[in-house]
């Protein structure tokens, strides 16, 4: 029990870079948006969107969900997205990554929050995040905040900021090897 509790303790931070080829698809950085959802307010000269109800935001392989969402458009035409799900219903982000052509990124949370331009994701309460190929699970993380840096293929899963020892989720990481998942490709 005490070892446990030392892990617990311990996996407030579990970090994970990879050694791989593969990126976020290119293409998307060229396709339109395209919002959906029950209420969506449009201001084109601060390029600002905000949706609520049912979102549901494509953009190339790109694929996010939730009850509520925030798009900025910055002047070089970089998105910076934010949504938020529901306690019954989480926000989810898939995307496709260059390379293998089934492999995806797929994740879920709280609060989903992605920038193109770093290509950064951010999954907050409850997260999930996985890497597929061919619907097989190759990675899976879970914890409180997940961040993927998809230009340095890194993870970084934490824990909430004012948690006590005691109440500390436990962090899991579940990685493949890399060597089997590159000679497969």
């Amino acid at each position: 029990m005490i070892l446990l509790r030392k892990l617990r303790i311990s996996s407030a931070v579990i970090a994970v870079c990879l050694i791989a080829s593969a990126h976020a698809e290119k293409a998307d950085q060229d396709k339109p948006i395209v919002l959906e959802a029950e209420k969506v307010s449009v201001n084109d000269v601060q390029q600002v969107y905000e949706l609520d109800g049912q979102v549901l935001l494509t953009k190339g392989s790109i694929l996010i969900t939730g009850e509520k969402g925030n798009i900025k458009v910055d002047p070089e035409g970089y998105e910076y997205v934010d949504v938020q799900g529901k306690p019954e219903l989480t926000a989810s982000f898939r995307q496709r990554r260059e390379g293998p052509a089934n492999e995806f990124m797929q994740g879920r949370g709280q609060a989903v929050s992605y920038n193109a331009k770093t290509e950064l994701l951010n999954l907050k309460g409850d997260a999930s995040l996985k890497r597929l190929l061919n619907m097989q699970m190759l990675d899976q993380l879970r914890g409180w905040k997940i961040d993927y840096d998809d230009v340095l293929q890194c993870y970084q899963v934490t824990s909430p900021p004012n948690a006590k020892a005691e109440d500390l989720p436990l962090a899991k990481a579940i990685l493949s090897p890399r060597r089997k998942a590159t000679l497969e490709r």
